[in-house]
């Protein structure tokens, strides 16, 4: 099939021979495209969405292919859920609970500490009630509870979150899996010391506890001092070593006490040299080694992990490093804990466990178990769970009936898809209209909607295809599908909705109406020559119009424009189609800005004769005539035309405003004008006379300056700065700006009356507030301008030049000084969303030209990187600050008073530098979150962070920027320290960001 937009040139070719009123049936189901040929499958890639007939490519493949009866629903198989055989049950990773995961499994395997829980007595040993649900009371019913669930669930996977409810855990929190094995250990010990049963209550101890003993041995006499400790773990340091072995050997290596460390003998009754090792008494039926992966930076201050490769088998002969050595101490490997990550604060824990039934490994990774090698696995149930049993039971019908549940959903499903299936099917066979039968047209969308098994269709909405006479607007035929009848019927009565638009709702006023408009293009082009060629006629006597300069050079676009604006107003007329609504707020919106320009021969009406907010002429009816309305008095902006070129014009914009060339101009804007232009001569005659008078005022030259006060006067005036801003604006352009009549100098003032500024701010930070002026100017001012308070400096010479003071009329007002102090410093200190300047130095080097202003700046990496290759001669004023140099540079007095002299005003405002950049932040927030965004900055991870400003460290970590007199504008230094050697990824360098806080505040601590 041909594109869309040839067949829409070909529904309307007809109209180039047919004028309007000579339309007829024919042409109507032309231009609706009825009688178009429909699409053959196969033929078309996709659906032609200018040919109303073609119904293929909509969604249909889906129905007439091959019946897939996973597409009926969207339910998993709950099989999938269900426990294999032989197989072990996983854990639920509730978000960086891996590291409980694996311990639990561990746990379990030790068939030994397994028993010795299910013979821990229960609450609930009487069994619980079936219309409730099992609630442990202590740690040890929720071991017990999640072993038997290990041991005889038939699901895939349990959830453990009740115990680590129980325990207080945080889920989100990822925590040191070491640290957790020994608190739980202790919790679970501590526990179990209540019961009777002995098996019970020394499980703990009887397979996790040894002894070993610090030795300390006085080089002088040979006394031995032992100290006799348990131990449920030998902690073991890996760093230069390769074989476990090796960081055993050195866990009991002797160590010299000498200088300093030396033992205080109680024999010798003195300091001696002397020895110190561990010494091994008894080992436990389980053996515990920690290797010692994570450890303590210095240079960093926070964690690091060391990724060592240390190597072992799976026997571990402890004898020689018993100190008695007439046992049998050899121990076979039973589980590995092994940490995932590169990084301490980030990572995954799983765990290699042997099953101690058949000797194979098993992978533990939450819910995920992979047997590694070995034998088939032959799980038993010798252990008596007693009232265990009994949960786990209930917990498995549970599971049972879910699985059920599932399962008929699914089929019920598949069901009903199949039903649908062979309607769709033979509905879609029916879908196409025949010639001469009698036919629908319907939403593509919606068609679409009900061949996708995913959304259930809404009902039908034709309301936003309709035209403005209420039926199918011939610009919306391709968004439609022309449909048999019989199917229609039925899509209406199964899913409601409507206007339903058959044969009678093809709209011959529409079609009669773009014949007329597509006949005016056609003619637009020939009309345009002829109206360029009368153009060019000279009119004579008064048979002429005017016409606006602007207009002529665009009526030719502004034609289009308003023979397209019925089809555009259609568009926006309408508002949804089958529920999916189109912005109208956007629609009207553009319209609004459309009818605020000015339409055809509009650009000469005057203000007074421009259409009110209505659209309407504000001295005519509503869709009246249109009258004349008033001429502008601007000649140079409009033109006169021939009758025969407005004639032609009048086809095209037949309400343009019409002025035939003898019309008066606006009275109004003629008295306007004479008004203007008197008192624009007056603004230029008061600024020029204002000029001359205070001449050096103008151009700031020969300004008197506090700080070096001038010989030839004991006396200067203050106004305010803004009033000297303002009135040189006026006088550059005193015909477009307002003149200045009075000196507002009360803003110079307190609320009493008093003056709010000292003389020594004046010369300072304030001297951007006030300007000073000369007696001989202060004598022209109060004639030319209106004066509401005078504030006058007057120096006072005592009888040496040491005895020199200044007073001020009217005086310094000490509270409201002080108020406004207060008041400043509180808005540096609770300034939220202000603007701060970080500047990376590098070894004491610059990283961007000093003088670089910002409107030269490039911010590019490439040119930082090139900048911090710059020899080393450039050195940092700022960052030598910090190591007791000179300050940031300032202005001194003495420059100060050169600038003042030469009238060259310095700007406040920062100027950002190459290698500088900004940051939002308040006040409120700590340096630690300011390193943060400085790492999303610079990419330095806070911890290689060193800052300071104004020669000052900021250290302090939990400090505010505000109690560190961090305020807007500020310049900190930042300088990097090499990084360590790879921060794993930028989540890492979060997670170091925030305090270790551990266990704290869980169960496993008592809380």
């Amino acid at each position: 099939m041909a594109p869309r937009l040839q067949l829409e040139k070909a529904a309307w070719r007809w109209t180039e021979t047919v004028p309007p009123e000579a339309v007829a049936q024919e042409h109507i189901e032309a231009a609706y495209r009825v009688r178009l040929e429909p699409c053959q499958r196969g033929a078309c890639r996709r659906n032609c969405r200018g040919n109303p007939n073609c119904l293929v490519g909509i969604g249909e493949h889906v129905w007439l292919g091959e019946i897939d009866e996973n597409s009926f629903h969207n339910i998993d198989d709950p099989n999938c859920e269900r426990r294999k055989k032989n197989a072990f049950v996983g854990l639920t990773n509730l978000g960086a609970t891996c590291y409980v995961n694996t311990f639990l499994q561990m746990w379990f395997l030790n068939l030994e500490l397994r028993q010795a829980l299910y013979l821990c007595p229960s609450a609930c040993s009487d069994g619980v009630p079936k219309d409730t649900d099992y609630e442990p009371q202590s740690i040890c019913e929720h071991l017990q509870y999640l072993f038997a669930l290990l041991q005889n669930s038939k699901r895939r996977y349990i959830d453990p979150s009740a115990f680590v409810k129980a325990l207080g855990l945080d889920t989100a929190q990822q925590q040191d899996a070491q640290e957790f094995s020994k608190l739980f250990m202790s919790l679970l010990e501590d526990t179990l010391s209540k019961q009777k049963n002995p098996d019970v209550r020394n499980i703990v101890q009887k397979q996790f506890c040894g002894e070993y003993a610090y030795v300390t041995v006085c080089n002088q006499c040979g006394r031995e001092s032992k100290l006799v400790s348990k131990f449920y773990e030998l902690e073991l340091n890996i760093q230069g070593h390769k074989q476990l072995t090796d960081c055993i050997t050195e866990f009991l290596k002797e160590e010299k006490l000498e200088g300093d460390n030396r033992y205080f003998c109680e024999t010798c009754q003195s300091k001696q040299n002397a020895t110190r090792k561990i010494r091994l008494l008894s080992l436990p039926c389980t053996l515990n080694l920690q290797l010692m992966r994570f450890v303590f930076d210095r240079q960093t201050g926070h964690k690091k992990k060391l990724n060592t490769y240390i190597g072992f088998s799976e026997l571990l002969d402890m004898e020689p490093f018993m100190e008695q050595k007439n046992g049998v101490h050899v121990y076979e490997l039973s589980a590995v804990l092994i940490h995932r990550g590169v990084s301490a604060y980030s990572g995954h824990y799983i765990a290699h466990v042997k099953d101690p039934q058949t000797g194979e490994w098993y992978k533990f990774n939450d819910e995920d178990i992979e047997k590694m090698e070995g034998k088939k696995l032959q799980l038993g149930i010798e252990e008596d769970l007693a009232f265990l049993q009994e949960l786990v039971e209930r917990d498995n019908c549970k599971f049972e009936e879910w699985c059920n549940e599932m399962a008929e959903m699914r089929k019920q499903s598949v069901a009903r898809g199949k039903i649908k299936h062979e309607e769709v099917k033979e509905l879609y066979q029916r879908l196409p209209a025949e010639a001469g039968s009698p036919y629908d047209f319907i939403s593509l969308e919606w068609l679409q909607k009900w061949l996708d098994e995913s959304t259930p269709p809404k009902p039908i909405d034709n309301t936003a295809c309709l035209c403005s006479h209420g039926k199918l607007h011939p610009d919306k035929i391709s968004l439609m599908k022309r449909i048999s009848e019989y199917v229609a019927d039925f899509f209406y009565r199964r899913y409601g909705g409507g206007p339903r638009l058959n044969v009678k709702a093809l709209c011959k006023d529409c079609v009669v109406e773009r014949c007329r408009i597509l006949r005016l293009k056609n003619q637009l082009n020939e009309d345009y020559k002829a109206v360029t060629n009368l153009l060019k006629v000279t009119v004579k006597g008064n048979d002429g119009f005017w016409v606006g300069k602007a207009s002529l050079r665009s009526w030719r676009q502004l034609a289009l424009e308003q023979l397209n604006e019925q089809d555009e107003d259609a568009e926006h007329s309408n508002g949804k189609m089958n529920g999916n609504a189109q912005n109208k707020d956007e629609s009207n919106e553009e319209k609004r800005e459309e009818e605020e320009e000015l339409n055809f021969n509009e650009d000469i009406v005057c203000p007074h004769g421009l259409p009110n907010t209505l659209g309407c002429w504000a001295d005519s009816p509503c869709h009246g005539s249109v009258p004349a309305g008033d001429l502008c008095i601007s000649e140079s902006e409009r033109r006169v035309v021939s009758r025969e070129a407005w004639e032609k014009l009048k086809q095209y914009f037949p309400k343009a405003p019409e002025f035939p060339n003898n019309t008066e101009c606006c009275s109004q804007c003629k008295l306007l004008e004479r008004e203007g232009e008197e008192n624009e001569a007056l603004h230029k005659m008061m600024a020029s006379e204002q000029k001359t008078s205070l001449q050096n005022l103008f151009h700031d030259k020969c300004r008197p300056c506090l700080g070096s006060w001038p010989q030839e006067t004991d006396e200067l005036y203050i106004v305010s700065q803004f009033f000297v801003e303002e009135w040189r604006k006026f006088v550059r352009r005193p015909t477009r700006c307002s003149p200045v009549s009075s000196i507002a100098n009360s803003a110079l003032l307190c609320p009493h009356g008093g003056l709010m500024f000292t003389f020594a701010s004046m010369t300072k930070e304030d001297s951007k507030h006030i300007a000073l002026i000369w007696p001989s100017e202060w004598e022209r001012i109060q004639k030319l301008f209106v004066v509401d308070h005078v504030i006058k400096i007057t120096r006072m010479q005592g009888p040496d030049a040491e005895g020199t003071h200044y007073t001020s009329e009217p005086q310094l007002c000490p509270e409201c000084r002080e108020g406004l102090l207060c008041q400043q410093q509180r808005d540096l200190r609770e300034y939220t969303q202000a603007t701060v300047y970080v500047h990376k130095v590098v070894d004491n080097k610059k990283v961007m030209k000093d003088a670089a202003p910002e409107l030269n700046v490039s911010s590019s990496e490439a040119e930082e990187e090139r900048e911090e290759n710059k020899p080393e001669g450039e050195q940092d004023p700022d960052f030598n600050q910090a190591n007791g140099g000179t300050k940031r540079q300032k202005l001194s007095q003495q420059s100060y008073i050169t600038y003042q002299t030469q009238g060259i005003r310095r700007s406040t405002r920062h100027r950002k530098v190459r290698g500088e950049k900004a940051l939002l932040v308040s006040a409120n927030q700590t340096l630690k979150e300011l390193k943060i965004q400085i790492m999303h900055a610079f990419s330095v991870a806070p911890f290689d962070q060193n800052l300071s400003m104004d020669g000052k460290l900021l250290s302090d970590d939990t400090a505010t920027l505000g109690s560190l007199g961090v305020i807007p504008e500020s310049v900190i230094l930042l300088k990097a320290d090499e990084p360590i050697a790879d921060y794993a990824a930028m989540d890492d360098v979060m997670q170091v960001c925030l305090p270790e806080e551990g266990f704290k505040g869980t169960g496993l601590l008592g809380h």
